[in-house]
């Protein structure tokens, strides 16, 4: 080959360079991530999101998305491959989280007819007395007026117990007797709401297993004559994948609008929140982080990652 044609061979190279905007030299400065790469990344992580409580299907699910997300891709030998792979995790997180952007509740109940009616359940233990208080303080702390039907006649002590925290926030509450119908308490509080002119009203339930077929009938009951604005799923975070289970039983046979998710202060990862938007398109509304009445407070994603990947 003569002068003229190499110097006419290297003038094509760095043409094709500039329309290719690489280098003959990308070879030795890049490297193709192949599925070998990150088997150690992938197990670590999925042993870590099952750790955290998420379902072994959703955690399946993330990890073959992250596999097509990131093989194949080239990138730097000196970037940090671990980094890379958890921040395509963390963005395949993202979207199953927020493709179920909870409601906002204090908007929506300021903008509809009163009483606005909510009803609460779940099952025994979750902390579903504390969380209706909680959220009746939060309505009050948001100028918003609201009444307690004290729908659980079959728990002992469960009227006694509202009653206390309803003092405690100057709350009138609507009792019934221990054995009564809860759906006719629950009506009598909406006829007071009704005639004292008070927002919503907050209905208590029996707390019930999942699998308490009688009580179940009950509940849907008072569903039915009630007819609530928004029926609220109470679930405590410390129940792992029992949490999802209930959750998928309630909205089978009762169905639910939003999730309370409650002592998520006690430690836990909170992936059954995951779980829940990827296997029953329901969002988390709240979180119980704590004892206090003002220990109740509106989910956000961004927390969420945070405390996943802590």
């Amino acid at each position: 080959m003569n002068q003229s044609t190499t110097s006419e061979v290297k003038e094509e190279s760095k043409e094709e360079e500039k329309k290719s905007g690489g280098s003959i030299f990308d070879v030795f400065r890049y490297k193709e991530i192949k599925e070998k790469d990150i088997e150690d990344f992938i197990e670590e992580l999925r042993y870590q999101l099952l750790e955290s409580d998420v379902s072994f299907e959703v955690a399946e699910k993330i990890l073959e998305d992250l596999k097509e997300n990131i093989i194949g891709k080239k990138v730097r030998r000196s970037e940090d491959l671990e980094r890379i792979v958890k921040d395509s995790l963390k963005k395949s997180i993202t979207e199953i989280i927020t493709k179920n952007k909870p409601m906002n509740v204090l908007e929506e109940i300021k903008k509809s007819t009163k009483p606005y009616i909510i009803i609460f359940f779940g099952i025994n233990g979750v902390g579903k007395t504390t969380t209706i208080a909680k959220f009746a303080y939060m309505l009050k702390k948001n100028g918003l007026s609201c009444i307690i039907s004290a729908s659980d006649t079959f728990r002992a002590a469960a009227q006694e117990q509202l009653e206390i925290h309803a003092r405690n926030l100057e709350i009138p509450l609507i009792k019934g007797k221990y054995g009564g119908d809860p759906a006719s308490v629950a009506y009598d509080a909406i006829r007071a709401a009704k005639s004292r002119g008070i927002d919503v009203v907050l209905i208590d339930t029996a707390g019930r297993m999942h699998t308490d077929t009688d009580l179940v009938n009950e509940l849907k009951r008072v569903v039915n004559i009630t007819r609530p604005n928004l029926k609220i799923l109470v679930l405590d975070s410390l129940g792992g994948n029992d949490a999802l289970e209930q959750a998928k039983y309630f909205e089978n046979n009762v169905g639910f609008d939003l999730v309370i998710l409650t002592k998520v202060d006690a430690d836990v990862k909170g992936g059954v929140i995951l779980s829940l938007a990827y296997e029953l398109n329901k969002p988390v509304g709240y979180l119980g982080v704590g004892q206090t009445y003002d220990d109740l407070i509106p989910f956000n994603a961004e927390w969420f990652i945070q405390r996943l990947f802590s």
